[in-house]
């Protein structure tokens, strides 16, 4: 049997994955078309989920960062990866 916290990195590591395939395709299109709204769309994707997932297995670890330095650090990433496809939907 799988212990949760296993699970919940597997399951974060599919959605770092996931997140970061999409965020090629929508860099792809920037990089096609010279949209500036799929850049900052490939941009707020990968600060949604793919930073995180790195703040929380990789520098939170190695900088030794307590639970709360670490979920401050996630929920400031994705506060800036709302902004961004919020921008890109809205702003361009």
């Amino acid at each position: 049997m799988v212990d949760a916290a296993t699970l919940l990195v597997g399951a974060s590591g599919a959605t770092a994955a996931a997140g970061s395939v999409v965020a090629w395709l929508a860099h792809r299109g920037y990089r096609r078309n010279d949209s500036r709204a799929m850049r900052f769309l490939a941009v707020g994707v990968a600060c949604i989920a793919v930073v995180p997932f790195f703040l929380t297995y990789g520098v939170g670890p190695l900088l030794a960062l307590s639970d709360a330095a670490t979920l401050l650090a996630v929920l400031l990433a994705n506060i800036a990866g709302l902004l961004s496809v919020l921008y890109s939907l809205e702003g361009t």
